[in-house]
Parts: structure tokens; C-alpha cells; sequence
């Protein structure tokens, strides 16, 4: 399992910078919504289980950004792997 803090984002920016380095991204990843789902479907390993602490801050500061990254983990687990678990505390 792989745990992210996202409770300190207070951006987009920021929010990508902690799925990037929690989940091990490129260099060259982009900082968009494109890129992230480029980047869980081909350039990285995802783990089985990944929880999010801090997601009702997030989703009150940040709710587009929130709800981005839930519908690119949901999108994910229909298309690619169904036993794919995120949480989101």
C-alpha cells in the first residue's frame, strides 16, 4: 500500500507534485490530468492499494482537483485492474 498525504495541497501544482513523488513518476511528468493518466497506465508500477489522508481538505479546497483524481482511479480500476483499491480519508 502506498499512503499520500495530500492535506498540505493547497493547489494543482502541489497535488501533483505528491502523487508524482508518492507514486514515483518521471522527470518529464507534466502536472496535468492527461499526464497522470498517462503516467498510471504505462510509465509507472501501480501499487495494489493506495490511500489518501487528508482528502476531505483536499476536496474542500481543491474540489475539481479532487474529484479529477477520483475519476482517474476510478476510470483506472474499471479499465485496468479491478482489484485496485484507493481510499480516500
Amino acid at each position: 500500500m502506498v499512503i499520500i498525504d495530500v492535506s498540505a495541497a493547497r493547489d494543482g501544482r502541489q497535488l501533483h507534485a505528491a502523487l508524482s513523488q508518492a507514486l514515483g513518476f518521471p522527470a518529464f511528468y507534466g502536472m496535468n490530468w492527461d499526464a497522470f493518466w498517462d503516467a498510471i497506465t504505462g510509465l509507472v508500477v501501480m501499487p495494489d492499494h493506495v490511500r489518501f489522508l487528508g482528502w476531505d481538505g483536499l476536496a474542500e479546497h481543491l474540489p475539481r482537483e479532487a474529484e479529477a483524481l477520483r475519476a482517474s482511479l476510478d476510470r483506472y480500476q474499471h479499465q485496468y485492474r479491478a482489484q485496485f483499491v484507493a481510499e480516500y480519508r
